[in-house]
């Protein structure tokens, strides 16, 4: 079967070598991230009990929020927010641990902001969930594969989802469950289909695309023969692209840099997210796109409780610029030269 076949591909042999996954565990390939956290809830929904709660990250990318409010209000389930300091903007044991109780079914956050690039430490956030008997830990890691090593086992989560078209492959996305998340899923597949033993036909709903799916051994290739020494080189390459980013927009008075301020590869990705004092996100990246070649966007990105709730900020949200391994420290500081141009 294909499907199988290029699961195991994608999520044993990956160039994330995260994944890390067990023959049993082979992953679920569908059309999206959004798709296949909006299929995980509609099989949640049927094995959760009366009483659940739920724990939600108010930073995230609608994609991990949106289906999990929606299952509450079905179930009459119970939802807290988990909100971070607007200072911080960072998910942490400690601001979690308020939040979870015995009733405390599952908890959703993202591994890195796709707004504000800060890396949030996944394992430490697992291991905390776990201490809650049941509780699952959902992360949304489509911000932070592109960029950095994953490895599921390592980071003890229930479930992680990532999307291929953001690692530099075909618009697909791929959705690990451990044991004990399969545990607790229903089948959303045919009845014949039993046992409902692995994730594809639980969660798939009918195979991925065979054409988008057979590109991924060409995205893995990509990567090279010692994937933990490429992935060790995008870090510290992409560290230094956001240091001249960093440095210019934090030594700026009128600007305000949203999350992580270093540029620290262990504390951030190269998305960076910013707004000017008294001016328009839209308009400052309008006149970016006029004078020059670059392609930086304004807006919520679909962090829009962030943006809406938490940064207070009008319609057009912030200006964000990503980066990522195969730009070069020459662009960046010509970006630096555009931004300062308009801004004067």
């Amino acid at each position: 079967n294909l499907q199988r076949l290029v699961s195991c591909l994608t999520f044993c042999s990956n160039p994330l070598e995260e994944l890390n996954s067990d023959l049993h565990e082979i992953p679920v390939i569908g059309p999206s991230t959004t798709q296949l956290f909006s299929n995980l809830s509609s099989s949640f929904a049927l094995t959760f009990p009366p009483d659940s709660e739920f724990v939600l990250s108010t930073i995230d990318h609608e994609a991990n929020i949106s289906p999990w409010v929606r299952l509450a209000q079905a179930r009459n389930f119970a939802v807290k927010w988990w909100t971070p300091s607007r200072s911080e903007l960072k998910l942490t044991p400690e601001n979690l641990r308020p939040l979870l109780s015995e009733k405390t079914k599952l908890v959703a956050c993202t591994h890195a902001s796709n707004l504000t690039g800060t890396i949030h430490d996944i394992k430490a956030i697992a291991e905390e969930v776990h201490t809650v008997l049941g509780a699952m830990l959902c992360v949304d890691g489509v911000a932070y594969a592109p960029h950095r090593e994953v490895d599921v086992k390592e980071l003890g989560v229930d479930v992680y989802a990532f999307s291929w078209y953001k690692v530099y492959g075909p618009h697909i996305a791929v959705l690990y469950g451990s044991d004990q998340a399969q545990s607790r899923m229903a089948s959303l597949g045919h009845y014949f289909h039993a046992p409902a033993d692995t994730l594809a036909i639980k969660l798939g709903l009918a195979a991925a695309s065979y054409e988008l799916v057979a590109a991924i051994p060409s995205v893995l290739s990509y990567f090279g023969p010692d994937r933990k020494k490429t992935w060790k080189a995008i870090a510290a390459h992409e560290g230094k692209l956001q240091q001249i980013l960093l440095d210019y927009l934090n030594n700026r008075k009128d600007v305000v840099v949203y999350g992580e301020i270093s540029a620290e590869a262990n504390l951030r990705v190269p998305v960076v997210s910013f707004s000017v004092k008294g001016k328009s996100s839209q308009n400052i990246v309008e006149k970016v796109e006029t004078c020059s070649d670059y392609g930086i966007r304004s807006g919520h990105f679909y962090s829009k409780r962030m943006v809406d709730n938490l940064l207070g900020l009008k319609a057009d949200g912030v200006i964000r610029v990503s980066m990522v391994h195969y730009n070069t420290e020459n662009e960046i500081k010509g970006l630096v030269a555009v931004l300062d141009k308009v801004l004067a």
